[in-house]
């Protein structure tokens, strides 16, 4: 008699017990486990202190680079800031028939969303008195123009209120906050 053909090809078919099993490692005892973890965090807890420490050291070394660059960077943000004040100032204040009211909407616009988008990624400047101002301030300019044109005039009660704001983040700025 003839063994019949399985319709399995051979490599789908299951394998044999002895091509499975694989010999087990050695147990370890407890201590083994121990000592193994130890050495493991020890070596671990080196690495991490001695990368601490190049990168402290590194620190030092550039802290005066650091220091300057933070410095430059926030005189631009008290530049740009100020800016942007007189820009706003100068647009909200402009009469309903001047001629030139819709470019200076224009510019404003897109000097505000210059600066937002500039600045709203900076960590450091989130928590200041003065960002948080401006942002409002602009917020509530920008939305005025975007619902009611360029030409509509800000009314009196927004308008204080964005003039007050203007204030305080000019004195802000002054307290280097």
């Amino acid at each position: 008699m003839r063994a019949a053909s399985s319709p399995v090809p051979a490599m789908l078919a299951a394998p044999s017990a002895a091509a499975v099993a694989k010999p087990l490692p050695p147990p370890r005892s407890s201590t083994a486990l121990h000592a193994t973890a130890a050495s493991a965090t020890a070596s671990s807890r080196r690495d991490v202190l001695a990368g601490t420490g190049l990168g402290a050291a590194l620190l030092l070394a550039l802290s005066p680079c650091v220091g300057a660059a933070r410095a430059a960077a926030d005189e631009e943000y008290v530049s740009e800031t100020k800016e942007v004040i007189g820009k706003v100032r100068s647009t909200i204040s402009m009469e309903k028939t001047d001629p030139k009211v819709a470019d200076a909407v224009t510019e404003l616009r897109e000097m505000s969303n210059s600066w937002v988008a500039k600045y709203r990624r900076e960590k450091g400047l989130l928590g200041r008195q003065s960002f948080r101002d401006m942002y409002s301030a602009l917020n509530a300019v920008s939305g005025h123009y975007i619902s009611f044109g360029p030409t509509a005039p800000i009314p009196n009660k927004r308008r204080v209120r964005i003039l007050e704001e203007m204030d305080s983040v000019e004195k802000s700025l002054q307290r280097g906050r």
